[in-house]
């Protein structure tokens, strides 16, 4: 499940996560292929008029379906929750969300609804980013219960 050259074996579901940078990453939910070419549901503001992020929020971003290569050369399939919650079923749960929420208008939020956090509530029905808990961890420890609590 290499980053480089290697293309892993992908199933309909699996959390995909497209490293940006040494800290951060995008991640998207593998939906399959249509006419051959493999497509991934992430969330995005890239064709919103919300090109700038103020305060780590964009409000007008969507859900969209890309082709897999659009949306990133290096991926690896990270479906880093399965032994804490079981990966719902695609074709019942999973593909039907992706086409209702891709129906929809949502505020992306760095802390609070990032890209991490969609595509773990569609695999496992849990919002999760374990990517800003380490930040959480490393730069605020002493700000991480009440942005855990939402209490600011």
């Amino acid at each position: 499940m290499g980053l480089h050259n290697s293309r892993p074996q992908l199933y309909p579901g699996d959390i995909i996560e497209f490293p940006r940078n040494k800290y951060f990453s995008h991640f998207g939910v593998y939906y399959g292929e249509r006419d051959g070419v493999p497509y991934v549901a992430h969330l995005t503001c890239r064709d919103s008029d919300t090109k700038i992020l103020l305060f780590g929020r964009a409000l007008n971003s969507a859900v969209k379906l890309d082709p897999l290569d659009v949306v990133g050369k290096k991926y690896k399939v990270n479906n880093y929750l399965d032994d804490k919650h079981p990966p719902r079923d695609f074709y019942s749960h999973i593909k039907p969300e992706i086409e209702d929420v891709m129906t929809k208008t949502i505020t992306f939020d760095i802390l609070f609804h990032n890209s991490e956090h969609q595509a773990t509530l569609l695999r496992y029905g849990v919002k999760k980013s374990e990517q800003i808990e380490k930040v959480y961890a490393k730069i605020v420890p002493t700000w991480r219960q009440p942005f855990e609590k939402k209490r600011f």
